[in-house]
């Protein structure tokens, strides 16, 4: 096993830049190569890193087949992401690739493709299937303690009309797409746990989907208040539903609720729940009801708020491995120690040459719910 891994990262907006300052504090990570195709995020990486040595380009073809890389984590566009992961998988690199949906199920089948016989190197980097709540779910439901599980809900919830307004000054590519889309295009932070808890592609399988997608308002009523000055948006007609709702018929005959929600004032969820014939869990208060180990939740039918943040009573007992052993480093690194996880996951199943926890066939059957659900 070797001692050091060299990494190199591919899209410094804020999501590459974010991964950069978990993975420069490992001991065993060296990051080798950025690249980006706007310069002055270059320098900015490469003034975060602070390493003499460090190749930077504006063209990801000039990265991706170097000898002193070992993984490239690819953190570009959403519509960019394949075609750099075939690129880097083409020249025997391990991929990390970041999260978002495939408008083209094509695309799915092309990464499928680009990974037979190479399945150890390739990783996709869905945070949130290391979420502490998510991975505690997925225990207990290993364990039976939801017994039959018969529901999942999930969602990504948040308030995005200021990063999409405004995504022409920030060079952030969300704008053409809520423009000329209509769909989930978000929808791997919430399958993807649902999915590990379900054991897709694992005996069960996603079966049927039907998506609905109510009106846009949400980011015209923005821009008349915040950005009237801005003539193009202000009369330009966005094809993005402020509310998508998806659902999905699994083989095994659980059914699992998808919302995306982004164009609205709200908070920040992810709607996550899992409703089994022995219990429950529900994002929403933290709330966590198991009756083989507490049934007392009945006394509480007519006060629920008594039943807010009961999840935390079991974190002792039920928590998962990785949330045991959490210390400063893991919970500073982003989204509440999640990016450390998967960043973790990525470098260590690399230097075993082992399948990673979320693999390419994951990746495949969740970034398609954005295709399908456009085409529902």
């Amino acid at each position: 096993m070797m001692d050091m891994v060299r990494v190199a990262v591919i899209g410094l907006g804020g999501r590459g830049m974010g991964l950069i300052n978990p993975l420069k504090n490992m001991p065993d990570v060296k990051i080798t190569a950025v690249c980006d195709v706007y310069e002055d995020r270059i320098k900015a990486a490469e003034k975060s890193i602070g390493k003499s040595g460090l190749f930077s380009s504006t063209d990801y073809n000039d990265v991706v087949c170097r000898e002193d890389v070992d993984i490239v984590l690819v953190s570009a566009s959403w519509q960019a992401h394949i075609d750099i992961a075939v690129a880097a998988l083409d020249c025997g690199k391990f991929v990390g690739m970041e999260v978002g949906g495939c408008y083209d199920i094509s695309q799915c089948f092309r990464l499928v493709e680009a990974c037979r016989e190479k399945e150890n190197k390739f990783m996709f980097l869905e945070n949130c299937c290391f979420g502490q709540r998510e991975l505690m779910c997925k225990l207990l439901a290993e364990k039976g303690y939801f017994g039959e599980i018969v529901q999942l809900n999930g969602g990504y919830c948040h308030d995005l009309r200021n990063e999409v307004s405004f995504g022409r000054e920030n060079r952030h590519y969300r704008l053409d797409h809520y423009l000329n889309h209509n769909c989930d295009n978000y929808p791997t932070h919430d399958i993807g746990p649902i999915s590990k808890i379900l054991k897709i592609n694992e005996g069960n399988s996603f079966e049927k989907l039907i998506s609905v997608a109510g009106p846009s308002k949400g980011l015209h009523e923005y821009i008349v208040n915040k950005k009237k000055d801005d003539t193009e948006l202000l009369n330009a007609q966005f094809s993005q539903a402020d509310t998508v709702t998806t659902l999905i018929k699994c083989k095994n005959g659980e059914i699992v609720r998808l919302t995306l929600q982004t164009t609205l004032p709200r908070h920040y969820s992810r709607d996550f729940s899992v409703y089994g014939t022995k219990g429950m869990y529900q994002e929403e208060g933290d709330i966590l009801i198991l009756e083989d180990v507490d049934d007392s939740y009945t006394r509480h039918e007519f006060q629920p708020h008594k039943l807010y943040h009961s999840a935390e009573k079991y974190e002792k007992k039920f928590d998962h491995p990785f949330w045991q052993k959490k210390d400063k480093g893991m919970m500073n690194a982003g989204h509440g120690g999640m990016d450390w996880l998967v960043l973790r996951e990525m470098v260590e199943s690399f230097k075993e040459d082992r399948k990673p926890y979320v693999d390419v066939y994951d990746a495949a059957v969740w970034m398609s719910v954005t295709a399908l659900s456009e085409q529902s």
